[in-house]
This record gives C-alpha cells, sequence and structure tokens, in this order.
C-alpha cells in the first residue's frame, strides 16, 4: 500500500482493496473516507466490497464519491463534516490519492496558511500550489 501522511491524524491512498483492510486497521487508521465512484476504472473494487472489509475491520467508512474535476459545495460540505466527524486518523482514498489531497486542500484553505497546505501536500508528493493559488485569486 501507498499511504502518503498529509497530518497526524489524515492520509491519502490510491485505490485500496478489500485485502488492506487488516493493514489499514493495524497501522491505527480508525476511518476510511472513499471518495472514488464506482465504475472509474476496469477493475476497481466496488464500494460496497471495501464498505463491508472495513465494518468486518471496525473501521468507520462514508462514501463521498467525486468525479474528477466536478467537485461541488455539497460534496465539499460533506467531506468537511467526515473530517470532523469521524474518529480519527482517517484514510482517505482514490484512484492516486491526488483527489483526496485536492479535497483536503480546499477544506483547509482558510484553516491553515497557505504554504502550510502546498508544503503538506508536497511531501506527500502532490503539488497543491495551483489549486492554492486559485482559491486565492476568487
Amino acid at each position: 500500500m501507498d499511504i502518503r501522511q498529509l497530518t497526524d491524524d489524515f492520509a491519502v491512498s490510491p485505490q485500496i482493496d478489500v485485502a488492506h483492510m487488516k493493514e489499514i486497521a493495524g497501522a491505527g487508521f480508525r476511518s476510511l473516507l472513499c471518495n472514488r465512484p464506482d465504475g472509474e476504472e476496469m477493475g476497481q473494487t466496488d464500494y460496497s466490497a471495501i464498505e463491508d472489509a472495513a465494518a468486518q475491520e471496525g473501521l468507520e467508512i462514508r462514501w463521498i464519491p467525486i468525479v474528477s474535476g466536478m467537485v461541488t459545495q455539497e460534496a465539499m460540505s460533506e467531506f468537511t463534516a467526515a473530517l470532523d466527524e469521524m474518529p480519527k486518523p482517517i484514510l482517505a482514498y482514490c484512484r492516486s490519492g491526488t483527489r483526496c489531497t485536492m479535497l483536503w486542500s480546499i477544506a483547509q484553505y482558510g484553516r491553515l496558511d497557505d504554504q502550510e497546505i502546498v508544503s503538506r501536500a508536497a511531501k506527500a508528493g502532490y503539488d497543491m500550489g495551483p489549486l492554492i493559488q486559485q482559491l486565492s485569486n476568487r
């Protein structure tokens, strides 16, 4: 698995599988947050299978599917609520981890310093500089 830590309480990962649940729970995660719609790619594990496996490991899980590049205000509100309400630490996943990092960055905008958001994302391998610049230009 390729888990990338953004904070002590939040990490992102590319697509996970049912076989990863013991490893995720063993790493101390208490919640999973799926930001990937079902059927986005051939061979992708459906959310319902992940949900069942997560429940068997005692993990809380939420599904906030985001079509790449199509973030709605409603989805953003649900994502922010999940960050605030779910037991921590949280592991969020999508196809590559980029979408989850983008959502986290938007949720943190105005809460954390812009440079800290960009720096944390960069340490995890994601470039959120253009996103933060776009948010700053609004």
